[in-house]
């Protein structure tokens, strides 16, 4: 249930009644449709807010600028080169909005939606593949914009019987980790390196760490020991 903005049910008596005639014409339907899904749960009473439904109708415009230019043409960025920058993000955004949404947790896909939206404003590239999937994602929430977004990313069809995206699981492993150093078994220093690098790499760096050096040097290193992944031991004496 939406409550006015003084938290009390609506009523003409109270004169706190919005009507969504009105919201409509101002925002669009699609803003509306928004603001309501996000406010939180879907089963909770919740106070209706100005500043939420403006909130909600500029993402929704940001979304849009991502993509299309002044001209309502489709931006240079999207294209169908990958740089893999949001590899990650769109693996991790279609796997969260698919549960959420299923479970009726919309508020909470629509968060993820958001995060997607910041990180593809820092990208130099917006693979189009991505940039569909986000649609079709959007499109429950918002259909009037998605139609035409999906329009204007060249096609002809309605995307209202579009299959739903997927993620690739492979994606949404770290490309790096960060690994513990330590000289006789004291935390020392950490280590960032590519998922699964060479031991033997991994010792250099770390043999290499100014961190640790101030414990190594003028010692014998008598062994070290790498766990890929996780640590590195060096012993010394």
């Amino acid at each position: 249930m939406i409550l006015g903005t003084n938290h009390e049910k609506m009523s003409k008596s109270k004169g706190n009644v919005i009507n969504p005639d009105d919201i409509v014409s101002k925002y669009g339907a699609d803003t509306l449709r928004v603001y309501e899904m996000f406010m939180g749960p879907i089963d909770a009473a919740k106070p209706w807010s100005e500043e939420g439904i403006n909130g909600a109708h500029h993402w929704l415009d940001r979304v849009w600028r991502l993509m299309i230019d002044d001209n309502n043409h489709l931006r240079d960025r999207v294209t169908t080169f990958n740089d893999g920058k949001l590899d990650k993000i769109y693996n991790q955004t279609v796997k969260i909005v698919s549960d959420d949404f299923e479970h009726m947790r919309f508020n909470v896909g629509i968060s993820q939606m958001m995060v997607f939206i910041n990180d593809a404003y820092k990208a130099d590239a917006l693979p189009i593949a991505y940039m569909e999937g986000f649609v079709k994602m959007l499109s429950p929430i918002a259909p009037h914009i998605a139609e035409e977004l999906w329009q204007l990313l060249g096609h002809d069809g309605t995307i209202t019987y579009e299959k739903w995206p997927t993620y690739d699981p492979n994606k949404l492993v770290e490309d790096q980790v960060q690994m513990v150093v330590q000289v006789n078994g004291k935390v020392r220093s950490h280590l960032k390196v590519a998922r699964d690098e060479d031991k033997a790499k991994i010792e250099e760096l770390a043999r290499n760490d100014e961190h640790v050096q101030r414990y190594t040097d003028g010692k014998t290193i008598r062994k070290v020991v790498v766990i890929p992944n996780k640590i590195v031991n060096i012993v010394v004496g």
